[in-house]
């Protein structure tokens, strides 16, 4: 079986240096995540990566804690901030049940490209959901199986991603349907309060709910 870490610490270097690959779509869920986000908030982020999406959206907030379990991913976000002079922001090594608080807990949890990729998806909403205040908002974007059909590149993916598993070329990989995953963050606690599909085909649904 595939060590989930080191899959992407081999993989930080190129991932860090790969192309978005829809531009448009991404500073379109960039926009929509910063105007839901206060100048005084305390904000987590799981499976960060490179730090990003980190460096965008440190600079809008009070505090911003990004956080990866591959060390090599960490360890690029953080020069990232360095060079940026982000001194609002921190770098952990760590995946969702590797967070305690520190201080309080977060105002906003987002969880950008992850959900697909966890093992235990309502383990890790009933841990998030312990990580936000009450009423705090858990935004999040995820590639989702479409409602009707099957789109190429989703059709080849299926196809070939159990190959790549077993040659230790691809993580744990569980897509579901948007209703489905929309269902376990509901009973995970939280209410949906904006969605979308950026991009539309194949959908990643973008999220945000706010904590009960």
């Amino acid at each position: 079986m595939i060590d989930t870490m080191d899959f992407w610490d081999r993989k930080a270097q190129r991932y860090a240096t790969s192309p978005i690959a829809d531009m448009r779509a991404y500073k379109y869920t960039l926009e929509r995540t910063q105007s839901h986000l206060r100048a005084d908030d305390r904000v987590l982020e799981l499976g960060c990566g490179t730090g990003m999406t980190a460096a965008h959206l440190a600079p809008g907030v009070g505090e911003y804690v990004a956080t990866d379990m591959s060390g090599e991913m960490a360890k690029i976000a953080q020069a990232r901030a360095d060079e940026a002079g982000l001194t609002n922001m921190t770098v952990r090594t760590g995946g969702v049940q590797d967070i305690v608080f520190d201080g309080g807990r977060y105002d906003a949890v987002l969880a950008f490209n992850l959900l697909h990729l966890l093992d235990d998806l309502p383990g890790a909403l009933a841990g998030i959901s312990r990580l936000l205040r009450p009423g705090g908002l858990f935004i999040s974007k995820t590639i989702c199986l479409p409602d009707r059909g099957f789109p190429l590149k989703l059709t080849l993916m299926r196809a070939i991603l159990p190959l790549m598993q077993l040659a230790g070329q691809a993580p744990h990989v569980r897509i579901t349907k948007i209703r489905e995953l929309e269902r376990e963050i509901f009973h995970a606690g939280f209410e949906i309060i904006e969605t979308g599909n950026h991009p539309a085909n194949p959908p990643s649904r973008f999220i945000v709910a706010r904590r009960a």
